[in-house]
């Protein structure tokens, strides 16, 4: 669909949503975020939702200025999806032992590895660098150093809410592993460090709302920020490769013949630098992935409703975006005062996965219709294929 500009911004709010569906609290803050001066434009994805510092769902281009609040505190967290030579024929009927192997090779919730895992050891991992990765950890924000030990015993894990790995199935049959995780403690505590710096900021004190602090470009808090956020993105896709890694290694000790033949991976919590316009702008995309022609992405829908691989049409009305997934339609409280286990069980039926009252927040009646979502940006991704998953592990 084309978008549809809402009323009442300073610059103008292209919305893939409708807006008069959009809840009056997400509304109030994307307006919110087109009256902050260094606001070049703002796209609002169809997904959209309220979150905390800006909306999920949208994203900011920013002249000379970045808003760490509306990052978040997952940075760089994103998708990883890679296609192997199986089909649905070589699966067992039962699923159980090989999620049980996938969750002993990937920690989950707060689990951490004991002792970090060596990636060298990862058959086929293609990563590389990790001595000069590890070297820049003595630069970030001295607020973090005595976390470096956390921060190498968390990478390859998956973390928890809606975070996820899953075994997956294609229209055609083929069988894809598919996994959404982040930076794990490290950027959520690089996060807080610089939100909380950019709150106390002169030029911060009159913003319509708080939480959209920002560092402004040629300070020692801008380039400090950008430091530590390139960092902890480049540690979510480590994060992730180093995961699919361990993950792969469990498939190919219960399938010895099998090939990984598709590797795609998008960030949707991060910042980047790109040209609008003719002007140089730092992209924020808030619950968004990349979209420019030939972009390959992923978007996820609930632990029951699948998985859409994308291809990018490079529409520079949305900043070449698309959705990051389906969205939420209500909150986790709200979806465990309003869903039951046996809720769960029927919505999840056909999922080898958690079926006990602790995820019932990430049940999928909590989101939003993933066909329609993607059916509402047909002018900003085309679809490659559609996954819906057999596995799903959960933290």
């Amino acid at each position: 669909m084309p978008y549809t500009e809402a009323p009442g911004a300073r610059v103008p709010i292209r919305m893939w949503a409708d807006p008069h569906t959009v809840e009056a609290a997400a509304m109030d803050q994307l307006r919110n975020v087109t009256r902050m001066p260094w606001v070049h434009g703002l796209a609002v994805m169809p997904d959209v939702h309220y979150g905390k510092g800006a909306t999920v769902g949208s994203v900011i281009a920013m002249r000379d200025a970045v808003s760490p609040a509306a990052v978040g505190v997952d940075i760089g967290c994103g998708m990883t999806a890679v296609q192997t030579s199986l089909t649905a024929q070589d699966l067992p009927d039962d699923l159980h032992r090989l999620r049980s192997d996938l969750e002993k090779a990937v920690p989950v919730g707060f689990q951490m590895h004991k002792t970090p895992v060596n990636p060298r050891r990862i058959h086929g991992l293609k990563t590389g660098d990790w001595s000069k990765f590890w070297d820049r950890f003595d630069d970030l924000a001295p607020a973090v150093h005595a976390r470096r030990q956390r921060a190498e015993n968390q990478l390859g894990t998956l973390g928890g809410g809606n975070h996820f790995l899953e075994v997956c199935l294609d229209d055609a049959g083929t069988v894809w592993v598919v996994l959404h995780s982040g930076s794990r403690n490290i950027g959520k505590e690089l996060a807080e460090c610089h939100i909380e710096k950019a709150r106390k900021l002169p030029h911060n004190q009159d913003l319509p709302d708080r939480d959209l602090a920002v560092f402004v470009a040629d300070t020692p808090e801008m380039e400090a920020y950008r430091r530590d956020l390139f960092w902890a993105q480049e540690y979510a896709r480590r994060n992730r490769d180093v995961m699919m890694g361990l993950a792969c290694d469990v498939v190919r000790r219960a399938f010895p013949k099998v090939r990984f033949e598709q590797w795609i991976s998008c960030h949707h919590n991060y910042v980047a630098e790109e040209n609008y316009d003719g002007v140089d702008v730092l992209v924020t995309r808030k619950g968004a992935i990349r979209a420019g022609a030939g972009d390959l992405g992923i978007v996820p829908g609930s632990m029951a409703s699948g998985t859409y691989i994308v291809r990018g049409l490079g529409n520079p009305a949305s900043f070449n975006s698309a959705s990051h997934g389906a969205g939420r339609r209500m909150s986790r409280n709200k979806a465990k005062k309003t869903f039951t286990r046996a809720d769960l069980v029927e919505q999840t039926r056909g999922v080898e996965c958690r079926k006990d009252t602790g995820v019932i927040d990430e049940i999928p009646g909590a989101y939003k219709d993933l066909s329609e979502v993607i059916n509402a940006q047909s002018d900003l991704v085309e679809v490659v294929a559609h996954l819906r998953q057999v596995i799903c592990v959960k933290g």
